[in-house]
C-alpha cells in the first residue's frame, strides 16, 4: 500500500485523506455585471439619464471591489460613457438648434417702426 491515496479530480498525492470541497463559492461578480447590463440596457432600450449615471457609478465601485470581475466593469464604464456622451451631445444638438430656429423666425425683426 502506498502512504498516501492518489486524488481523484487532480491527480496527485493527498497524505490527509479528505477530499476538496466540491461546494466552493464562485467570485461575486455582482456590480460589475450589474454595471455590464446598465449599459447594455440603455443604449439597446434608450434609457436616457438615470440608469447610464448609476452604472456608471455601479462600475467604478466595482473596479476597486471585485478583482474578478473587471472586464465586466470595464465593459459596463465604457458603454454607460459612450449613452451619456450620446445624452450631452443630443442634448447640444437641441439647444444649438433651438437657438438657430429662434433666432430665424419671421417675427424677429430688427426695425419695427410703429
Amino acid at each position: 500500500m502506498c502512504a498516501g491515496r492518489r486524488d481523484r479530480l487532480t491527480g496527485g498525492m493527498s497524505t490527509t485523506g479528505t477530499s476538496p470541497n466540491p461546494y466552493t463559492t464562485a467570485p461575486s461578480r455582482t456590480l460589475s455585471v450589474t454595471s455590464f447590463a446598465l449599459g447594455l440596457a440603455s443604449i439597446a432600450l434608450g434609457w436616457t439619464f438615470l440608469a447610464p449615471i448609476a452604472g456608471l457609478v455601479v462600475g467604478i465601485l466595482a473596479l476597486s471591489r471585485e478583482p474578478e470581475g473587471r472586464t465586466f466593469a470595464i465593459w459596463g464604464i465604457v458603454l454607460n460613457a459612450v449613452m451619456l456622451a450620446g445624452i450631452l451631445i443630443g442634448l447640444l444638438v437641441a439647444v444649438v438648434g433651438v437657438g438657430f430656429g429662434l433666432a430665424f423666425l419671421p417675427w424677429h425683426v430688427a426695425n419695427v417702426s410703429w
